[in-house]
């Protein structure tokens, strides 16, 4: 998650849709009976792992958000669930998803303790990738439960996303008296725990984000390229090679490396520089920063020679300090991308 995935975070104060009744003030006290699921922030990752868990037979009781796109989530794929401010929707449950924008969860749930809606006993679960713990500190002063549940999975906010959960990796951070809350819910989201240190959680965050987030940016840059050298289909050329290079990547790491920077073909990069200056200029900074990624990779574990990484290092240089400023090229939306 690394992502972008999350709806606008509620405010703090939204017009309630529907009352919602309060949950008893204990948590139920049996591991089998269904959880009270409550989630504030029903954006495309919140809306997606309720209606999961919904679908494994927990009961979601309520849920929060304000924009359009997330009421029509609520309305889709948690129909019946009433839409409530973020306080009623914690008082009416026992488990509490905070599905907001990491820059947001501190505020949420500063605001939920320091109002009341929060309680002893009760579960309160972020899953923000970049947070831990500390961030719950509000919740767990008041004697709620926490424990931070990421899903290693990028987000439409749709029925597809349901079933693509299903082995998804969900980086976990709890004491080990939550351990039990952290495998029902991976259980009904179809997940597994993956166990993530309170002090490596932005390095985890990290690393999913330059995965994936990251990789989002490659792909449509290299259609851009080959949109430009006249593909009528750039997405169906690159696909077989894409899906090839990803699945060696994952087995093999850096062995799986092949084209001209590792074979140390300079001619090959210099035209490629050359072309793309002509021709897709605003994709020559990020092939000149994985190029040199590459070629460090390449020369560290022996694959290219050191005089041969040299001419390529200068070529790269001399094409950055040689290229004039290029706009980025206008995006293509598709139908239902967001703008």
């Amino acid at each position: 998650m690394v992502t972008p995935a999350h709806s606008p975070a509620p405010g703090l104060d939204p017009t309630p849709v529907v009352p919602v009744a309060p949950a008893p003030r204990h948590p139920a006290a049996s591991t089998t009976a269904p959880l009270r699921i409550g989630v504030v922030g029903a954006g495309r990752v919140g809306a997606v792992l309720a209606a999961r868990l919904r679908s494994a037979g927990h009961e979601v009781v309520a849920a929060a958000g304000e924009s359009p796109a997330s009421l029509e989530r609520i309305a889709t794929l948690l129909p019946g669930v009433a839409g409530a401010k973020p306080t009623a929707v914690a008082r009416a449950c026992d488990v509490l998803l905070l599905t907001v924008p990491d820059d947001m969860l501190d505020n949420v749930v500063s605001m939920l303790a320091a109002s009341g809606a929060l309680r002893p006993g009760q579960h309160v679960v972020h899953t923000s990738g970049r947070h831990g713990l500390a961030v719950l500190a509000p919740a767990e002063r008041v004697g709620a439960r926490v424990l931070a549940l990421h899903p290693a999975m990028t987000f439409t906010g749709t029925a597809v996303d349901l079933e693509r959960l299903s082995g998804c990796v969900l980086g976990v951070t709890a004491a080990p008296a939550e351990r039990a809350m952290a495998e029902r819910l991976a259980a009904g989201l179809g997940g597994r725990l993956m166990g993530v240190p309170e002090e490596m959680r932005t390095l985890y965050h990290a690393g999913l984000a330059h995965g994936a987030n990251h990789l989002v940016t490659l792909v449509s840059e290299a259609m851009e390229m080959l949109a430009a050298a006249g593909a009528d289909d750039p997405a169906g050329t690159l696909r077989p090679l894409l899906t090839a290079a990803l699945d060696n990547a994952l087995d093999r790491g850096d062995a799986a490396l092949t084209g001209p920077i590792v074979r140390g073909d300079v001619g090959t990069v210099q035209a490629h520089l050359e072309d793309l200056a002509a021709n897709a200029a605003h994709t020559l900074p990020s092939y000149v920063a994985m190029a040199r990624a590459t070629l460090d990779r390449a020369v560290a574990d022996a694959r290219l020679l050191p005089l041969r990484a040299v001419k390529i290092t200068r070529a790269l240089d001399a094409a950055l300090a040689g290229a004039p400023h290029a706009e980025p090229a206008p995006r293509r939306h598709r139908a239902g991308d967001p703008r």
